[in-house]
């Protein structure tokens, strides 16, 4: 009886030293894979693109699109549609009319 305790006691220990090892292994295999991420999007994964209000340079998975044009935030997008708009309403009225 004796030696069955001692047998259940080193396969719990076993099992425990094997489950840490585990975590540490997936551990670091994350992290490997989040460095391996890094180093591709700091090698030209990630173009840069200028603000067309602004002309701020900004990463483009941040920046905003419309119509062609590049954006570094909805405010600057919002303000240079509206000027284009005032623009064209302004070109409009200097054309004559038959």
């Amino acid at each position: 009886m004796n030696l069955l305790i001692i047998r259940l006691i080193i396969f719990a220990v076993l099992f425990l030293a094997g489950l840490k090892l585990y975590r540490i292994y997936r551990e670091w295999k994350l992290e490997r894979e989040e460095l391996l991420e890094d180093d591709r999007e700091g090698a030209g994964g990630n173009q840069m693109v200028r603000c067309a209000w602004c002309q701020v340079h900004v990463p483009e998975s941040e920046a905003q699109r419309e119509r062609g044009q590049w954006f570094c935030s909805s405010a600057h997008r919002d303000r240079y549609l509206q000027e284009q708009q005032e623009q064209e309403d302004r070109d409009g009225d200097d054309e004559p009319h038959s």
